[in-house]
């Protein structure tokens, strides 16, 4: 394989499905994954979600020390070490200067800003925890992982509404793409707190699976799910890659005719596959079938929108194309294909290996 594009050749991810590296297990994907029961807070009656059952970082990458750390910087370091050590690459003779980290997230650390602001209610500001600040921004999860693994080349922080991890991944492909660094690692994610599922509930944006035990239906609304996907980006080919797939062009557009654009796009021949994100996050209400349909056709394989993906908002995408990936698509063109009911939209065009 000789390329001048970006490949992908590392997945790590912290999610549903647990603390993982590479694809997810076939007999993983063919369980029905049901959301679970929340116990973690106290509600007025049955509520459930895609949560990330609790483990302890340390036991998947030795020598991580995450006690002072939101859930959502604790798991980025561990998706991130899971993703270089799926993409086989050894740190230690890397030019560290020429690697980029790209977070993408919807709310930040949200659990740490909360108990921020809680502890101001009750203490004053002059009596909130120093210690605790730095950490409610945004850009800690990616700091972290530069931190970590002593990284020192750009590092960049997207919080962008309804395209955040769609535009992680265009930014990093570009900066690849123009020689402004060697390797990327791409992260996107978020944590569901009490206060986050509170306001989608009472904003009615939930879907009846929340509220029973009855099994997902296609009923609208969305099932609030958390975590973080991470994969390794590189420009270059090395002998001890595995390639899962290669990012061919990219698109994001604000307004304007999104389907003209992404025929532009995508070029000839048309994809095999789409792989649609939500459509307007955090409302991720029914799958982007009809857009995909006007792409390419009734031919096309379509793999709509998953609900424990969906309901990750912003940060859907890496999960999206994991998800895509793990079931092992024939190879071929595909998108991934994300819009907004605000209109415009972000696509990634890949090839499959």
């Amino acid at each position: 394989m000789k390329t001048t594009l970006p490949v992908i050749t590392g997945i790590g991810s912290v999610t549903a499905y647990g603390p993982l590296a590479g694809l997810i297990p076939t007999k993983s994907l063919v369980a029905s994954l049901e959301p679970r029961d929340i116990t973690a807070w106290s509600t007025p009656g049955l509520r459930r979600a895609f949560l990330v059952e609790p483990f302890r970082p340390a036991s998947i990458v030795p020598g991580l020390k995450t006690r002072r750390l939101d859930s959502l910087s604790a798991w980025a370091l561990v998706a991130s070490s899971l993703a270089l050590r799926d993409a086989n690459i050894d740190l230690g003779p890397v030019d560290r200067s020429r690697i980029a980290v790209f977070f993408a997230t919807g709310f930040g650390c949200v659990e740490l800003t909360l108990a921020f602001y809680q502890s101001a209610a009750a203490n004053g500001w002059a009596g909130t925890d120093p210690i605790i600040f730095p950490e409610t921004l945004h850009n800690a999860p990616a700091s972290h992982v530069a931190l970590f693994h002593d990284l020192r080349g750009p590092n960049v922080t997207i919080s962008s509404k309804n395209f955040a991890a769609e535009s992680a991944l265009l930014q990093a492909a570009s900066m690849l793409r123009h020689g402004q660094a060697d390797l990327a690692i791409v992260l996107a994610g978020d944590t569901l707190t009490q206060a986050v599922y509170e306001w989608y509930e009472v904003a009615q944006l939930l879907a009846p699976a929340c509220f029973n035990q009855e099994p997902l239906s296609s009923a609208p609304g969305f099932v609030p799910s958390e975590g973080v996907v991470a994969i390794v980006l590189e420009s270059a080919d090395r002998q001890a890659a595995r390639p899962y797939a290669t990012l061919g062009a990219g698109r994001w557009a604000a307004g304007g005719d999104a389907l003209a654009g992404v025929r532009k796009l995508l070029g000839d021949p048309q994809p095999c596959l789409i792989i649609c994100g939500s459509d307007g996050a955090p409302c991720a209400f029914r799958p982007l079938t009809c857009s995909a349909r006007k792409l390419v056709g009734e031919g096309a394989t379509i793999y709509p929108a998953q609900p424990v993906a969906a309901g990750m908002g912003e940060a859907g995408a890496l999960f999206h194309l994991l998800l895509a990936l793990s079931r092992r698509p024939a190879s071929g063109q595909a998108l991934l294909l994300g819009t907004s009911a605000l209109g415009g939209y972000a696509a990634l065009r890949l090839e499959l290996f």
